[in-house]
């Protein structure tokens, strides 16, 4: 059975109304201006692009779920250009081999020697297609690199670009040839974040689009540019980190965390890094709203798309149709919220 997820509402709501109130601030502007740019080729997914936008100030990775066909890859490829960084593809299917995703030894004829050939991995945003495509053993090649940000081979250490984040997709429906992501790996991304189907208005949108000739595989003719770099990036990270957060609200984060832990319908709990997450997610969305502290709500509206992938049901919830938000948004009605 598929789980069912709620989408963000909170995500969607506008922030660039809240920003514009804090005078010059080039970071805040340049990231108001890439969603606009991902706008124009992406129709009706803003929670989805302002979740990808957390990740990437809070320097986490993000698993996309959604059926196929609504603008997973698109959304990734535009995001990549609106913000002027690189992305590399990579499709995981059962044949797929670790060196394929991280890169080999490779004997060089000239040199008499093995020298080490880059794999995809090796970009600022890779872009992991049907990552529950592929063995464990491929899934698991990634796992340095996603908590270490470097690789490994030959017992030499190679750091990976910076920024560097790993963008999954996978399709809720297709169970048929996949293999679920161990715990281990689902607790390394930050975030999950659902695709749902656009409404009946941005579907009439995206089909006009495609009437007029849009080409999805032509972003340049689709009218997206670039509209920050690498640096806004990393001042705008310098300002999230340096968003204050009480210790009321620290203790309210835990509280909700511990509780996830004594749910009854959960076998699996929330890890302190799943608590650390949250903290990072939280500061990141207070920071794109125009604040220099987190509030309650700012930890509310991030606790389903940072925790749902790092609970496990138990099988009697399963066979009861518990869904694993509906839980969570259970225990953000029942733990109190410091004034």
């Amino acid at each position: 059975m598929s789980e069912q997820h709620h989408s963000n509402p909170q995500l969607e709501a506008p922030w660039d109304e809240a920003a514009a109130g804090t005078g010059p601030d080039r970071p805040r502007q340049a990231l108001l201006e890439v969603r606009a740019e991902v706008a124009k080729a992406v129709v009706g997914q803003d929670a989805t692009v302002t979740g990808m936008l957390i990740a990437l100030l809070a320097n986490g990775h993000v698993l996309l779920e959604g059926v196929p066909g609504v603008a997973k890859t698109l959304l990734v490829r535009s995001l990549s250009a609106a913000l002027s960084l690189q992305t590399k593809r990579i499709q995981f299917t059962a044949d797929l081999m670790p060196g394929d995703v991280t890169g080999s030894l490779v004997y060089d004829t000239h040199t008499a020697e093995f020298t080490f050939r880059e794999g995809p991995v090796f970009t600022n945003i890779l872009l992991a297609d049907e990552i529950n495509r592929t063995p464990p053993k491929t899934q698991a090649s990634l796992l340095e690199a996603m908590e270490e940000r470097q690789v490994s081979a030959d017992g030499v250490s190679r750091k990976l670009p910076d920024p560097f984040i790993v963008a999954a997709t996978q399709n809720p429906i297709e169970y048929e040839g996949t293999y679920p992501l161990p715990e281990a790996q689902l607790d390394r991304f930050l975030l999950k974040l659902t695709m749902p189907l656009p409404e009946r208005d941005a579907e009439i949108e995206i089909i006009r689009r495609h009437s007029l000739g849009f080409n999805p595989r032509d972003l340049a003719a689709a009218g997206v540019r670039p509209a920050a770099s690498a640096a806004d990036l990393a001042a705008a990270r310098a300002e999230v980190a340096a968003v204050a957060i009480s210790p009321e609200v620290l203790g309210y984060i835990v509280d909700v965390i511990r509780a996830t832990r004594s749910a009854p319908s959960f076998q699996l709990g929330v890890s302190p890094r799943g608590a650390t997450a949250l903290l990072n997610t939280a500061k990141a969305w207070a920071w794109l709203t125009g604040r220099s502290f987190v509030t309650p709500d700012d930890v509310k509206a991030l606790a389903l798309p940072t925790l749902r992938h790092r609970v496990g049901l138990r099988p009697e919830a399963q066979m009861d149709g518990v869904q694993v938000d509906d839980v969570l948004l259970s225990i953000l009605a029942t733990v109190p919220v410091p004034r």
